[in-house]
């Protein structure tokens, strides 16, 4: 639609075997430095040239909660930067956003009712902007494929929330978009704040160096009592009602799994350098089982296995009044580990803990963006972020079959979440009954990959 419609020993064989499961998509030549990127002082090309202190416009797609605290931070980053567009499906939280934006940013919000884009389409006019440099994709994450595509096809810089797809060949659209985005220089952030959280880099180094011995069992969490809902409202279509209420549908939030454990199943892979190989589990719907859930699971038990044994338990939960844990934990030969608390308890008695400085990842995770840009050094952060959002997808199939799913099965899955066609017309991919109830998984008989 148009404008104003609507320890190295352990990750070597995993990383193998995540390079193996998408090398027909991206290609040879990742290194473990490209699946968990550390700063790189190389020079970039083409249309990743220094932009030392010019100023860099930047177009916001997606104007929800995190999409304006995203803009935020980009606009709170050192050197001149001003917002100039702006896109959302609806028009009322694109108005929301950009009054917040106007009084928190007043000298460097510039977005006049012509650079104000709604409706399904309204990203690639935001994109083509004249004078934007960066894109801040924002949207559900169903439409991140897309979107990343043509903004690293439109030669824009990009910071894109996490997860980055919800299925196998949404993974695989971006995992290309990677390779072009490399080959033109352009930056590439993704939001997965814990990777620029000075504890976070403190213990998991340690981690890697070998302080905990060998690592038999990582666990990780996001136990909580579950998010919001947005009933629907008399004369809404199907497709609006799923767009406001997005969270409880795959092809637009890919479960949430996918949508919010990515987090704590990344720190995982970033510890053991690579993907898991593996996943079995279990999950359904015991509490959160309204007509106003759609069709997602509010419990997900997976265990992943990396290439050389070792496990990942992984637990997530959408069920108010129960034990909340968001963490993940490292058992070794030589002690435990609480990476979320940077802690660490050693078998001899002794413990380490982090003394650091906190910093706001969120804001890092722009910072360090935009002084690649500036300084035209090498970043690029999708590797890794469809390694972990694949990873939560894999975990999401596996609980959804009841069954063993390899890395490799779902990654090449040819099974696509997505509408007949992107208009308020058009029909979601997942429909509800004649009481207004969506089918659910069930497992055993249902072959989700």
């Amino acid at each position: 639609m148009s404008n104003n419609t609507n320890s190295e020993h352990h990750s070597g064989t995993s990383r193998r075997t995540f390079l193996h499961s998408s090398g027909a998509v991206v290609g040879a030549g990742l290194t473990k430095g490209a699946l968990f990127p550390q700063d790189d002082a190389r020079e970039s090309l083409g249309s990743g040239r220094a932009r030392g202190d010019e100023e860099l416009g930047v177009a916001l797609i997606g104007c929800g909660g995190r999409g304006t605290g995203a803009a935020g931070q980009a606009l709170s980053t050192s050197g001149p930067v001003k917002l100039l567009a702006m896109a959302d499906a609806f028009s009322d939280r694109l108005e929301g956003s950009l009054n917040t934006l106007m009084k928190n940013h007043p000298e460097q919000v510039d977005v006049p009712e012509d650079r104000r884009f709604t409706g399904f389409d309204g990203y690639k006019q935001a994109i083509e902007t004249p004078g934007v440099d960066v894109v801040i994709l924002t949207t559900p994450p169903g439409f991140r494929p897309m979107h990343v595509e043509y903004a690293i096809e439109q030669d824009k810089h990009v910071f894109m929330e996490k997860p980055v797809a919800v299925d196998g060949a949404g993974i695989r659209k971006v995992l290309a978009a990677a390779e072009v985005a490399k080959n033109k220089g352009l930056k590439v952030g993704v939001g997965l704040q814990r990777h620029h959280d000075p504890k976070y880099q403190d213990t998991v180094g340690r981690l890697q160096a070998g302080e905990l011995g060998d690592i038999l069992l990582y666990r990780c969490y996001w136990n909580s009592g579950g998010v919001w809902v947005r009933g629907r409202k008399d004369g809404q279509s199907e497709m609006e009602y799923q767009m406001r209420n997005w969270y409880y549908f795959n092809w637009l939030c890919g479960d949430h799994i996918v949508e919010q454990h990515i987090h704590n199943i990344d720190v995982c892979n970033w510890i053991h350098g690579g993907a898991p190989v593996q996943a079995q589990g279990q999950g359904g719907r015991l509490v959160r089982t309204g007509l106003d859930h759609g069709e997602i699971f509010d419990h997900h038990m997976v265990e992943f296995t990396y290439a050389d044994g070792s496990k990942m338990l992984s637990q997530c939960r959408h069920q108010p009044s129960t034990w909340s844990s968001v963490s993940e934990h490292v058992h070794g030969t030589k002690g435990t580990a609480n990476v979320s608390g940077g802690r660490m308890e050693f078998t001899d008695g002794s413990s380490w803990r982090f003394r650091g400085e906190n910093k706001n990842p969120y804001q890092v995770e722009h910072d360090v963006l935009f002084a690649a840009i500036r300084e035209g050094k090498e970043h690029n952060e999708m590797d890794y972020g469809a390694s972990s959002t694949m990873t939560s997808i894999l975990g999401r199939y596996a609980t959804y079959s009841g069954k063993p799913v390899t890395y490799e099965e779902a990654l090449n899955s040819e099974v696509e979440l997505k509408p007949d066609e992107y208009a308020w017309s058009g029909n979601p991919p997942t429909l509800p009954d004649e009481e207004g109830r969506y089918p659910i998984a069930r497992p055993g008989s249902t072959k989700p990959y």
